[in-house]
């Protein structure tokens, strides 16, 4: 059934692209709102600016299966000698690496005036992959430690000061493992990066299947830490039960706590940190398929999306998320309201320090493998 309403999908794109030659045909991963984000706002923001130019966007579905089929339909291009049904592709981390190294994708980012305005490692370092040049963040999703300063008057800076805290302070903070969300499976990245050794060789490779055998005492500790904490059941449990005071602490999507809070789900006094050495965060990417006929066209596309104007309005204002760009450069784009809401707790600057990518494809497995085996059991 799924894949019959896809292929109905891209049927639909592709009528609509022989209908009108100035038909730009985005193709993005993800849950329904990022189709929207497209079709509502940011597609007519650029057919005012392009006059005679069509924006049609098409979703593939949520998660790294959504990029499966955006992957899949240009290989597939590719090997047939076609050229590319899509012009601009919104994927996830994972697929973007794949297609960078099957050269799936153009080379754009240095050709665009937004290019400069993003530092951040994951422009550059896809789970592994140097993908420089040929994506640029649509947005950042991001964790860290959600709390309630009615209890916890000074919260903990970094991990070491969290493990203290958690021994003197037993049951008050809660996390969900790695099950029910990725916000534990952060948690648990980011306390291997602090505890386990080479934090930058789990971001960045290359893979040593040896290196899992040097995190027995963070994996040890981590179980130990686990006897004095509530296992919450999932990215929502923890945020109910910090809504209902029965933790005090844990670790959380940002854009998920914004909107709690907005819709009265959480005190409004809730506050967040973003402890060091880091947590892990993943963005989605604006990429260009090699095989598009309009490349011009899509790259000023992604000129757009990602300049500051419409990174404040449309990804933080909208979808409380983290822009794509670096947050320096959204100063005054937001009022102050937006501004204070989004980086009163978490700075541009800390955000910067202390937002990590996940640990790459098969560092990732490792840990997950070892939670299982000696943390869990």
């Amino acid at each position: 059934m799924r894949k019959g309403l896809l292929a109905a999908g891209l049927a639909a794109l592709l009528t609509s692209g022989a209908a009108n030659a100035q038909t730009l045909n985005v193709a993005t991963a993800g849950d329904q709102n990022m189709v929207d984000y497209i079709k509502d706002y940011l597609g007519p923001l650029f057919e005012k600016k392009h006059p005679g130019v069509k924006v049609v966007a098409v979703g593939t579905g949520p998660g790294d299966g959504g990029s499966q089929k955006i992957y899949e339909k240009l290989d597939a291009q590719k090997k047939a000698g076609a050229p590319s049904d899509f012009d601009v592709v919104v994927v996830h981390q994972k697929a973007a690496g794949t297609m960078v190294k099957e050269e799936l994708l153009k080379k754009y980012r240095d050709q665009i005036p937004t290019g400069s305005l993003v530092t951040r490692e994951t422009a550059t370092n896809a789970l592994g992959t140097d993908v420089s040049g040929y994506v640029m963040p649509m947005f950042h999703s991001q964790t860290a430690i959600a709390y309630n300063p009615d209890l916890v008057k000074n919260p903990p800076n970094s991990y070491p000061e969290l493990r203290e805290w958690v021994r003197k302070n037993p049951k008050q903070f809660g996390y969900n493992g790695i099950k029910g969300g990725m916000s534990g499976v952060a948690f648990v990245a980011g306390w291997v990066a602090a505890f386990g050794g080479d934090a930058a060789k789990l971001e960045k490779g290359p893979y040593d299947p040896a290196a899992k055998a040097t995190w027995d005492k963070a994996m040890a500790d981590l179980k130990e830490f686990n006897q004095n904490v509530v296992i919450t059941p999932g990215n929502a449990g923890t945020l109910d039960m910090l809504n209902r005071g029965e933790i005090a602490m844990g670790p959380v999507w940002v854009d998920m706590f914004y909107t709690w809070k907005a819709e009265g789900k959480l005190p409004p006094t809730m506050r967040l940190k973003l402890v060091t050495p880091g947590m892990p965060g993943q963005p989605m990417y604006y990429a260009i398929p090699a095989k598009t006929a309009q490349e011009k066209l899509a790259a000023e596309f992604i000129a757009l999306a990602t300049s500051p104007d419409v990174q404040a309005e449309g990804i933080v204002k909208r979808f409380n998320w983290y822009p794509g760009i670096d947050a320096k450069n959204l100063e005054g784009k937001l009022d102050q309201a937006a501004w204070k809401q989004l980086f009163s707790d978490i700075p541009p600057e800390t955000l910067a320090a202390n937002g990590k990518p996940f640990p790459i494809g098969p560092y990732f497995n490792d840990i997950l493998e070892a939670y299982e085996r000696k943390v869990a059991n």
